[in-house]
């Protein structure tokens, strides 16, 4: 960083460490333990929406990577050896976002994990990486209650998104906190708490 860029108070950007995923996995055991919440089994990538034509030609990049990649992601799993289909499935949500959506059982979040790694990683390489904008994985407590714990491509830095159950646009800001809290010696948390973008909608919420 330049004299210039602290005297006009600028920063460098933070460059994504997606290594940073692989702490997830001893982070869940200390969120279970601490608030009882165990993984789904779901994760995704999302990424920002081209429109129109430059739209469908991503999704259908993005969907060669897929197949391209398929031994990455699970081809030795018994599911992909027996013709499962494509690991990782790709949506669209009704805010105009594009999700990379990948399934394991709950007690897979070591593989999960690996998936998205290898989409955050094949998307950077494809020249997708300035669209990336974030990745998660969903848990679930008690009664229902769903949570994310949400990576920040651009920033290096993971927050929990607790939506309350029972339909409509409200979080659990009290849960969060607690999570943030708990995690902070397990995960690089966003300490801008402006920064915690809700994502309503997201694949396993």
């Amino acid at each position: 960083m330049g004299l210039l860029d602290i005297l006009l108070g600028r920063t460098k950007p933070v460059l994504p460490d997606l290594d940073r995923l692989f702490a997830l996995p001893s982070a869940a055991v200390t969120l279970e333990a601490a608030a009882g919440f165990t993984p789904t089994g779901t994760g995704a990538v999302c990424f920002a929406t081209v429109e129109g034509a430059a739209f469908e030609q991503t999704h259908r990049e993005v969907q060669a990577l897929l197949e391209a990649d398929a031994d990455r992601w699970g081809s030795r799993s018994s599911e992909a050896e027996s013709g499962g289909g494509t690991p990782v499935e790709l949506g669209q949500d009704e805010f105009g976002y594009s999700w990379l959506v990948s399934r394991r059982s709950p007690d897979q979040l070591s593989d999960l994990v690996n998936d998205l790694h290898a989409v955050n990683s094949s998307m950077e390489v494809n020249g997708f990486g300035p669209q990336l904008l974030c990745s998660l994985a969903s848990f679930e407590g008690e009664g229902g209650k769903r949570l994310a714990l949400v990576y920040l491509y651009k920033r290096g830095t993971f927050y929990p998104f607790a939506p309350l159950p029972g339909g409509g646009q409200r979080r659990d800001n009290a849960l969060e906190l607690q999570v943030k809290a708990a995690l902070a010696d397990d995960l690089r948390m966003e300490q801008d708490l402006s920064r915690w973008f809700p994502v309503w909608g997201a694949p396993g919420l």
